[in-house]
């Protein structure tokens, strides 16, 4: 399956959207520490964090690494295809990102990235730019965005928390 759109990698520029796309960019507050980053980069390169969100996860390996293909089924009956095109493993920042394949209700890339700031805060960012693809998606227009920005509020909310039961 080949990507439904043209700027693949796109995502690793936090600001970018390309023209007719819609932005996401939510950032959420993890806690603070070196052993609370390793906990969350590891719940997010793992899958752990989508999985404790309800979705289902379906992936040709068990970390996210550039190629690997990722089904998320939505509600137990939305599948949605993607292929992570983007990893990041350094000292401070860790994450990836995927795009959407044939099938996938949007079009677009989505990243979710976990750093630890000077301070030693960390953070969940999620950033996407997506753009309907099937008809219901389409249709949906504002609530569909707004379903999004709660999914990635969530993650945040999800990550924090599998995080304080790993610290307990």
């Amino acid at each position: 399956m080949s990507f439904t759109y043209e700027d693949v990698g796109a995502t690793r520029e936090s600001d970018f959207c390309p023209p007719g796309f819609h932005a996401l960019h939510v950032r959420t507050r993890i806690g603070e520490g070196e052993e609370l980053f390793r906990h969350a980069a590891e719940a997010v390169m793992t899958w752990e964090m989508h999985r404790a969100m309800g979705v289902g996860i379906e992936a040709s390996a068990d970390r996210a690494a550039p190629d690997v293909d990722v089904t998320v089924t939505l509600a137990g009956m939305i599948k949605a295809p993607c292929r992570v095109v983007w990893t990041v493993a350094e000292p401070r920042r860790v994450g990836w990102a995927y795009g959407t394949l044939s099938g996938h209700p949007e079009c677009g890339e989505e990243s979710f990235v976990v750093d630890r700031t000077g301070d030693g805060t960390v953070w969940l960012t999620v950033h996407a730019f997506s753009r309907g693809a099937k008809w219901y998606a389409r249709a949906g227009g504002p609530a569909t965005r707004g379903l999004q920005h709660a999914y990635a509020r969530r993650c945040g909310v999800v990550l924090r928390r599998l995080c304080a039961q790993k610290g307990e």
